[in-house]
């Protein structure tokens, strides 16, 4: 999430401090106190007239400019990723087999990767060794949650019968994660119309919103990946979350456990 988003919903939602949010992001307090006050301001002029301006929504939500001229490129693409990941399952396989004093350490895999081309520093190696292993490493507790804390949304199909012609819809889903409640729409497809449409009429039905709802990667909440396991949501999902007053969370690709809590079956 964009630190902007991130500031905004930790103040409001979560009712934490600027000391706070300081302390938990890392983010200087001059530019959380910038957001919070461009947000107090822009909030004040938008209940003004007692209703919402979409110009001002946009606004809280656009991307922060920044002078990036002097920026350097990440050199720790997604290719040296799986290179690196390469040479760690080579180790793996060497361990397994007796031959431990052959494994490669980070600055073998270093070597490699310089004689491949690639242009990258060792301390950007044992960087990504070092994140790699310790994902490996990862133990997965099963989750107790509170009555309204946790919501999660899912599309499905639904094939059905509708004046003699078979048809295949698009079912959305939330299901809390604790008490099993269920809410489920139809719609024709899962475009960005749908997807707005399911979850105003969500909220007006319980009559409040979730303190987190999480998704799966679909193209309606994730713009775009900016690396292995960060994502940048879509503006339609700030802008739901920031009037709403609800936090979010978006899966990894191909991590089941972080969610599956409302699995659903059509008879």
């Amino acid at each position: 999430m964009g630190d902007k988003e991130q500031i905004l919903l930790k103040h409001y939602h979560d009712g934490k401090s600027k000391r706070a949010i300081r302390r938990e992001t890392g983010i200087s307090r001059k530019t959380i106190r910038k957001y919070i006050n461009k947000y107090e301001k822009e909030k004040a002029e938008l209940f003004k007239d007692q209703a919402i301006d979409v110009e001002l929504i946009e606004s809280i939500v656009e991307k922060p400019k920044y002078d990036s001229s002097n920026r350097q490129k990440i050199k720790l693409t997604p290719e040296i990723i799986e290179k690196i990941k390469h040479y760690l399952k080579e180790n793996e396989n060497k361990r397994a087999t007796g031959k431990s004093q052959q494994q490669k350490k980070k600055i073998d895999i270093h070597e490699e990767l310089l004689k491949e081309g690639f242009d990258i520093s060792y301390p950007s190696v044992c960087n990504a060794v070092r994140n790699l292993e310790k994902k490996r490493k990862e133990a997965y507790i099963k989750q107790d949650y509170a009555l309204c804390e946790v919501c999660e949304f899912d599309w499905g199909e639904a094939k059905l019968t509708l004046a003699g012609k078979n048809v295949i819809l698009q079912l959305a889903v939330f299901t809390s994660a604790r008490g099993n409640f269920r809410y489920a729409l139809l719609f024709y497809n899962q475009k960005t119309e749908s997807f707005l449409e399911a979850r105003a009429s969500f909220f007006e039905h319980i009559k409040g919103a979730y303190h987190l709802l999480v998704y799966d990667n679909t193209k309606v909440v994730v713009k775009k990946f900016v690396g292995p396991s960060e994502k940048e949501p879509t503006e339609a999902l700030l802008k739901l979350s920031l009037y709403y007053g609800f936090n979010f969370r978006l899966c990894n690709v191909n991590a089941g456990w972080e969610k599956g809590y409302g699995k659903y079956m059509i008879m």
